[in-house]
């Protein structure tokens, strides 16, 4: 190989590195602007999602936003339709109750698998996520509530080392805390989920797995019904939505 062509590629290869590295990380912060956008509630449920408005809006090119879309998809926050294209999903009423009954289910196996396995750092740091939460509940900051929400759930559920759950775990709590968020703002449910929070806590120290499991689920539980209360009121829903037994 002539050493002009070697010394081409190796001029080539760093640029192209380059870019590659740029391009995924424009994708991923894409990714997490239309994300957040859609918790927020700033892309409502059912709203066109269009590649140039979207694009234009966060000043990229059409294809980290369809990349993202895609994602979305996948996470249950973007439906395709047909003739229409890409909206911000929408979940019945039904479908929501399902999701904090999966949680309830998924999150209670795991805290139990995760309790023998929690260290004392594991459990101080569940309690500092405890305290910003009381910080960002003081600033009124909703984003915040929700994302310090899953750091203090899954603090006490990583060390189960189920990586797998864990994802379908995130995957579910993404489609339910636009919905989460929403109510809270408007309902200031904060107050009670934080003082579940240190009671779920205090049971985790004292190493009491059947109490710390069972006020787990009552608090998931909890939060979905009044959540479908929230909802039935705010999108004026009709007694034939209601969940069986409800």
């Amino acid at each position: 190989m002539p050493s002009s062509t070697r010394d081409e590629r190796r001029a080539a290869t760093p640029a192209a590195a380059k870019g590659r590295i740029q391009r995924k990380t424009v994708a991923a912060l894409t990714l997490e602007a239309m994300r957040e956008r859609i918790l927020r509630g700033e892309y409502p449920e059912g709203a066109p999602l269009r590649q140039d408005a979207l694009a234009a809006d966060l000043g990229v090119s059409r294809i980290p936003v369809r990349e993202a879309l895609r994602q979305l998809e996948v996470e249950g926050l973007v439906s395709f339709r047909p003739h229409i294209g890409a909206v911000v999903s929408s979940l019945a009423l039904s479908e929501i109750k399902e999701l904090f009954d999966l949680r309830a289910m998924i999150e209670t196996d795991l805290l139990r698998r995760a309790m023998p396995a929690l260290t004392p750092a594991d459990l101080d740091r569940a309690a500092e996520i405890l305290g910003a939460y009381d910080e960002a509940f003081q600033r009124g900051d909703v984003a915040a509530w929700g994302g310090l929400n899953w750091e203090f759930h899954s603090a006490l559920l990583r060390p189960a080392n189920r990586p797998l759950t864990m994802q379908i775990l995130q995957n579910l709590r993404n489609q339910s805390d636009r919905y989460t968020r929403l109510q809270l703002s408007l309902t200031h449910g904060e107050t009670r989920a934080q003082e579940e929070h240190r009671a779920i806590l205090k049971a985790v120290r004292k190493g009491d797995v059947e109490h710390a499991s069972a006020l787990l689920a009552t608090h998931i539980l909890g939060a979905g019904h009044a959540l479908l209360e929230f909802l039935r009121v705010h999108r004026g829903a009709s007694a034939a939505e209601r969940p069986e037994g409800k």
